[in-house]
């Protein structure tokens, strides 16, 4: 029993001694605490529990200056930054006096937050592509284009942008996070010389993602020329971007003859260029000996590709040269045919454009000035002609002025021989000949000898036309007037001609003035006829009332314009009865007032009275049928002759009656003949 008891004495005393010296040493509430970088943390990390008696202290293994000790609490000293230390150390020693009894350790570990923007080694980055590169052939690794981003966990998404329109169809990135630039399609360097592209790179997937970073930067792609093509032999029959067939070139010359300038082909001279354009290096021509040319009848400049004969053609044939064209590296050469027909030059004439040449030269002028062209003064006259069939031969013709001393040719222009004094119109003949087949045209030639600059009389280059003037030597008395005299003479006759129209209006107006007023006149047509009743068979006067009704209106109411159709008559009123004539004449007629008739059935009485006028012939007046303030008014007049009816236009009537009766006017009722007018 005693044994046992020792043995379970000695178990829980074991038990007891690790407690009770853990109850002595100093602990804290956590060992290992997170924090977010970039953030100021005010709040203690960690509570410190210390047994009686002991003090806790900071090791100097901890991380410089990121803690401090207030109390029994641990505190961060600094804002804490992922990328300058993702984890921080705080040794604690808990001492007892200075002895250390106790050490524990807190570990801070910094949280990575995205706050850096990725960034890319370069801004602007310039690359140099061969045409001839390859498809899918990566132009930039991944490595040179690459963004580096301070924040260890970001994943980096790249997008490659065009620039240069196209572009994109040509490159693109090899993947989303992998920035190799490749090559999609074959380049072409007519097509795309430069290209620019921008790099875009993100640290998130999604754009709306906060927080998120973006950096850009250039690319341009310089595409360098590569030897594709071999030389093109220009016009081209059929051409593509790469490819082209050439024309074949074809001339004709004469037979015994050779000619001292190179040929005239057609559609054009022999003419190569690099078929790439980017490198267009130097053609080289020569002529393949042993096709067509074999007596090296014809030779070709290595440098301009002129096709020249060495020797004349005996008898007519063709020869079918064969013209190679290199390039100046001796890389690459291409060929083509050259066909050359050798004809009978018999009979071949010059031909000129034009049968007359117009020119134009001062008066004055020396011996050597050129003539100015009639249609382009500014431009010498040029006289040329061509041979139809052998263009080649219009260099070897020659001109020269025929019938005329005055002038002279000094190739295609024309000059003065001797000094001109003498205004006028000269003609001359100018006659081609050729030299190689001895054929001859002639063409008529026109020259003005002026004193005023030349003015254009037709298109440029036409010579001013073309006439059938024939050739014959000068002929000073063909004079023609100047502008000047032109114009002087012209403002002469205007002025002539002004003065003969004025007098001509006033002649006629002096004679015919009144007639052409009286026919021009607007007065209204009143509604009347000559009263037979006052003429008499010997053409005197009769005073006897006709049967005819009064206009019923007054000549006051008489519109200044009356339209053109006539007026409606009235149904005529019985017949008045014939008044005596008065003792003695009187220019005031009766008054109205005792013309009443209160008995009669309409009331009204008709008066008719006249009377003689002191200057010769009668006057009747005759009143209405309404008598009042304003009376109707009519005068009959006797026939006078025109002077009397002019005298009396101003004399007739008083009062209201007088003042009704000017109103109407003289002309508009004249009479011409013996009768009286309502």
């Amino acid at each position: 029993m005693g044994a046992w008891a020792l043995l379970l004495g000695a178990g829980a005393l074991l038990l007891l001694l690790p407690g009770g010296a853990e109850a002595q040493a100093c602990s804290v509430s956590t060992n290992v605490v997170e924090v977010e970088e970039n953030k100021n943390y005010t709040q203690p990390l960690v509570d410190i529990f210390l047994p009686e008696g002991q003090q806790v202290t900071l090791a100097p293994s901890s991380t410089p200056f990121a803690f401090r000790i207030e109390g029994t609490q641990l505190f961060l000293n600094v804002t804490p930054d992922y990328e300058e230390n993702s984890v921080l150390e705080a040794h604690l020693e808990c001492r007892r006096g200075d002895t250390v009894v106790t050490q524990q350790k807190v570990l801070v570990i910094v949280l990575d937050v995205n706050d850096n923007p990725p960034r890319f080694p370069f801004e602007v980055k310039v690359q140099k592509v061969p045409e001839d590169t390859k498809v899918n052939t990566t132009v930039i690794p991944e490595t040179e284009l690459q963004a580096e981003d301070l924040d260890k966990d970001d994943i980096l998404f790249y997008t490659l942008q065009e620039v240069t329109p196209g572009a994109r169809d040509l490159f693109s990135l090899v993947g989303v996070n992998l920035p190799a630039l490749r090559l999609d399609q074959p380049l072409d360097f007519d097509q795309h010389q430069n290209m620019t592209f921008r790099l875009l790179v993100r640290d998130t997937q999604e754009e709306d993602v906060v927080p998120s970073h973006t950096a850009t930067a250039t690319l341009v792609l310089e595409v360098q020329p590569a030897d594709l093509q071999p030389p093109w032999f220009l016009p081209c029959v059929y051409e593509e971007p790469h490819f082209c067939l050439p024309a074949q070139y074809r001339g004709a010359i004469p037979t015994g003859h050779r000619l001292p300038s190179p040929l005239i082909l057609w559609p054009g001279p022999i003419y190569a260029v690099d078929g790439d354009r980017g490198i267009n290096q130097r053609i080289i021509y020569s002529l393949v000996r042993r096709q067509g040319n074999e007596d090296d009848t014809f030779a070709i400049g290595a440098e301009s590709g002129n096709l020249t004969m060495t020797k004349n053609v005996s008898s007519p044939q063709t020869f079918l040269l064969l013209v190679k064209g290199e390039q100046e590296d001796r890389a690459r050469y291409s060929m083509t045919q050259v066909t050359v027909e050798a004809r009978d030059a018999s009979g071949s004439l010059p031909r000129f454009p034009q049968s007359l040449y117009r020119g134009t030269v001062a008066v004055g002028s020396g011996v050597g000035t050129a003539v100015k062209d009639a249609a382009a003064p500014s431009q010498p006259l040029r006289i040329w002609a061509q041979d139809p069939e052998f263009p080649d031969l219009n260099s070897a013709i020659t001109y020269r002025v025929t019938n005329n001393s005055n002038f002279r040719m000094h190739g295609e222009e024309v000059l003065t021989a001797a000094q001109l004094l003498q205004a006028g119109v000269f003609y001359a003949e100018v006659e081609a000949t050729n030299t190689v087949t001895s054929g001859r045209a002639a063409t008529v030639l026109e020259i003005q000898v002026t004193e005023q600059p030349p003015t254009p009389t037709g298109s440029p280059g036409t010579g001013g036309g073309t006439g059938g003037v024939p050739p014959g030597g000068s002929h000073a008395d063909d004079r023609r007037f100047s502008v000047t005299e032109m114009a002087a003479l012209g403002g002469v006759l205007g002025a002539l001609l002004l003065l003969a129209i004025i007098a001509l209006v006033v002649l006629v107006h002096k004679h015919y003035g009144p007639q052409l007023r009286c026919c021009s006149s607007k007065a209204p047509e009143l509604q009347g006829f000559d009263n037979k009743t006052f003429l008499a068979d010997d053409g005197e006067a009769n005073w006897a009332p006709a049967p005819s009704t009064p206009p019923t209106h007054t000549q006051a109411e008489v519109p200044a314009e009356v339209s053109a159709e006539p007026l409606t008559p009235e149904p005529p009123a019985p017949p008045l009865p014939t008044l005596p004539a008065p003792a003695s004449p009187s220019p005031i007629p009766e008054s109205p007032a005792v013309a009443r008739d209160e008995g009669g059935p309409a009331g009204v009485r008709s008066i008719l009275t006249k009377e003689r006028r002191p200057e010769g012939g009668y006057k009747a007046v005759w009143f209405g049928e309404n008598i009042g303030a304003e009376a109707d008014v009519v005068v009959l007049n006797a026939p006078t002759s025109d002077a009397d009816r002019a005298s009396h236009s101003g004399s007739e009537g008083s009062g209201d009656e007088g003042d009704g009766a000017s109103d109407l006017g003289d002309p508009p009722y004249t009479s011409t003949h013996d009768s009286t007018y309502i």
